[in-house]
């Protein structure tokens, strides 16, 4: 047993520190996320903890701009709600993100899609939509 030990150790420090880190992050990351991209509309579902209870609050809105990569990911989520703007930010894979779901894809030509915090309801602020061809 302790020669075993041993063996694993020297394993461990034999690779880098970008290796091991991505050996750890390997066990966290979600492999039933369907890949979103930018400008698509999106339905968020987020576990809400009220007291001892547990629940899905969705979320809708279009997404504006995602950030970093691997266990890292995070989306910008832009929804209008009584004529005012509200965005937030999700951790994809994070225990509190529960689902997504894509309800409509979009064409863009942006990597972020600020200018549509500028926009409400005007024409301005539609996107082109994305047909999926095979």
């Amino acid at each position: 047993m302790k020669n075993l030990n041993l063996n694993l150790k020297e394993k461990v420090l034999s690779l880098s520190k970008k290796k091991i880190l991505a050996l750890v992050e390997q066990t966290y990351i979600k492999k039933n996320i369907p890949k979103v991209f930018v400008g698509d509309t999106v339905k968020i579902g987020v576990l809400i903890k009220e007291g001892n209870k547990e629940r899905i609050q969705y979320y809708q809105g279009i997404i504006l701009a995602k950030t970093n990569s691997g266990i890292n990911l995070t989306i910008s989520v832009r929804k209008i709600f009584q004529g005012i703007g509200i965005e937030r930010k999700f951790l994809i894979h994070s225990p509190k993100f529960e689902s997504v779901e894509i309800i409509k894809s979009a064409r863009v030509r942006r990597s972020k899609l600020y200018y549509l915090r500028k926009t409400t309801t005007t024409k301005g602020s539609r996107l082109k939509q994305r047909f999926n061809t095979k």
